[in-house]
């Protein structure tokens, strides 16, 4: 069934704050299919509107919807975020809290990744370091080898030396 915009956008209203309206409530109302408006809803988030994903209250959202919210109002002065937050039906207060908590995960990502980078790096080193010790080693070891291969032949052929020269 074709449904018009404005029909598919007053159902998304209604999905939104401050209505908080359940998708299968509006599906007995209207009529529409609850998959047909899960659709919606999550075209519009894909379209980059804070469309939580649950009919949960605003602190029980994902970290994605709330970050929507941050990216949204980042650029809006406070009569423009009073009025946004009066429409979403939530407060000014925890945008900036959710704001504060992006730049603080941020952050600490940055800061694990530094970490981790340098400890990649001092691991390279090592295994460097190991790998060359271990080519050293081996290379002792063949030469080693071909002189008790050679001593063994030496011995085939003309005799222990080593017993004549003591005696």
């Amino acid at each position: 069934m074709v449904y018009s915009k404005e029909l598919k956008d007053a159902m998304v209203a209604k999905m939104l704050p401050p209505n908080n309206q359940s998708i299968s409530r509006i599906s007995k109302q209207e009529g529409i299919p609850q998959a047909t408006l899960r659709k919606w809803r999550d075209g519009a988030r894909a379209n980059g509107q804070a469309a939580p994903a649950t009919d949960a209250p605003s602190d029980d959202w994902t970290t994605e919807d709330k970050f929507l919210i941050v990216v949204e109002t980042a650029g809006m002065t406070e009569t423009d975020l009073a009025e946004y937050c009066r429409k979403k039906g939530i407060y000014a207060e925890q945008i900036e809290w959710w704001k504060n908590a992006c730049m603080q995960a941020n952050g600490e990502v940055a800061e694990e990744a530094n970490r981790l980078n340098k400890a990649l790096r001092q691991r390279d080193k090592e295994l460097k370091l190991m790998e060359k010790e271990l080519l050293r080693k081996e290379k002792a070891l063949a030469e080693t080898a071909a002189l008790l291969i050679l001593r063994k032949k030496a011995n085939a052929i003309w005799g222990n030396l080593t017993e004549n020269e003591d005696e």
